[in-house]
């Protein structure tokens, strides 16, 4: 294809785009030779991985004289916190030590895709001006997106020619569903939190987390949170005495830990290709030994080689010194939510830094150590405030990781 191709870049049209995109999308998903890569189904919905943001578009790139699509690029905005202040007003802050969160408008880009015999024609950069203009009309003061730290063509498109910044390395943690379920200890209680429970938690508990969203309730209350989970020394609560956030809040046990848990499955499904025959084989075997002498509790690797749904950790939090313990309960809990839904895996993210992250199990051979996030802000004009240039600031203990974009 020459390089005089002129590019024309529109809104994507659900009523004649689909089959395109799909045939875009899989032109995409070449892994390499002998080398087991993971592929996406979107189950018919382009834009199902933005579609429950607060707002979202999606744009395709198509060839003006043939009309054949060469590509596109999702997009999303929110608002989220960037930072915390301490504020000595005391109408706004009764507590004067506890520090109030920073908001930003956000915007995230996700699913940029050009065909494989269309790139190096600067098609991947005039997608991301087009949504890089459409955050800055919507209001947004930085853009971000995740990428393998390996991808070297989408970190070296985005970092030395769209002008983004390396900014978070959070590590994304897999651990199998097994054919079995796992043993919750006996010292642990676990207990399911309305929604409205849960928001007063994470509001006053983690709104001062880095990405929290400030939309939180919308996220709780959306149809695929399948529930927030709260573990506590066994003879503190039960699900029949359990006062409520305020109260907890006020008079916490020792220990503690929550998370919430999203069901990808309905949204997306994956698939494992490029496995040989052996390591098929070897993995059916520990399958059919697991669902034989379950009572072994052998760890045996799921059917990742079909496509499979997956379940998504997040909102994942604690205090005391048995909060990581409690955080392997509540872990073991989702494992058999997910088991019950016939998922493969359970997926969270942390950041590289987090002390619960040793509570949390997962398989080397699935997890990604760096997910690399870069950010970029799309304009001089907005006012530094009290947190300055968000993408000069040093990364927190934690991070909130918003299902909506998994």
């Amino acid at each position: 294809m020459g390089e005089e191709c002129e590019i024309m870049v529109r809104e994507f049209d659900p009523s004649k785009d689909l089959s395109s995109v799909e045939d875009v999308e899989r032109r995409c998903e070449v892994g390499s030779s002998g080398k087991l890569s993971l592929f996406t189904d979107l189950l018919g919905d382009p834009i199902c991985r933005v579609r429950h943001s607060p707002a979202f578009r999606m744009l395709v790139a198509e060839i003006s004289s043939t009309k054949e699509m060469v590509g596109m690029i999702r997009g999303c905005t929110k608002v989220v916190t960037c930072g915390k202040k301490h504020s000595r007003n005391g109408k706004s802050n009764p507590d004067p030590t506890k520090p109030l969160p920073v908001y930003t408008k956000i915007a995230y880009i996700l699913g940029l895709r050009v065909s494989p015999s269309h790139r190096r024609m600067g098609i991947g950069l005039k997608l991301v001006q087009r949504m890089e203009q459409w955050f800055r009309e919507n209001g947004a003061e930085y853009s971000y997106l995740a990428t393998e730290n390996d991808n070297y063509a989408s970190v070296k498109l985005f970092t030395e020619k769209c002008g983004y910044s390396r900014f978070r390395t959070p590590s994304i943690l897999v651990n199998p569903v097994f054919a079995h379920r796992l043993t919750i200890s006996d010292r642990v209680t676990i207990l399911k939190l309305t929604p409205n429970d849960a928001e007063s938690l994470y509001r006053c508990r983690f709104s001062t987390t880095e990405f929290f969203p400030r939309d939180i309730d919308s996220v709780l209350s959306n149809r695929l949170s399948l529930g927030t989970f709260l573990a506590v020394p066994r003879g503190t609560y039960t699900q029949d005495s359990w006062p409520g956030s305020g109260k907890f809040l006020s008079n916490p046990p020792e220990s503690w830990a929550v998370l919430s848990v999203w069901n990808c499955k309905e949204v997306f499904k994956l698939e494992l290709k490029g496995a040989s025959r052996f390591k098929r084989t070897l993995a059916k075997t520990t399958r059919i030994v697991d669902k034989m002498l379950p009572f072994l509790r052998l760890p045996s690797f799921p059917e990742l080689f079909r496509p499979f749904g997956l379940h998504f950790l997040y909102g994942l939090g604690g205090e005391g010194p048995r909060a990581a313990n409690l955080v392997k309960a509540l872990c073991a809990h989702a494992h058999n939510l997910a088991k019950q839904s016939r998922c493969g895996v359970v997926v969270t993210e942390v950041a590289s830094r987090e002390p619960l992250k040793r509570g949390i199990p997962y398989w080397n051979s699935l997890s990604c150590a760096e997910d690399l996030w870069c950010i970029k802000r799309l304009g001089e004009e907005y006012s530094d405030g009290s947190v300055g240039d968000w993408t000069k600031s040093p990364p927190g203990v934690s991070i909130f990781v918003d299902p909506r974009e998994v």
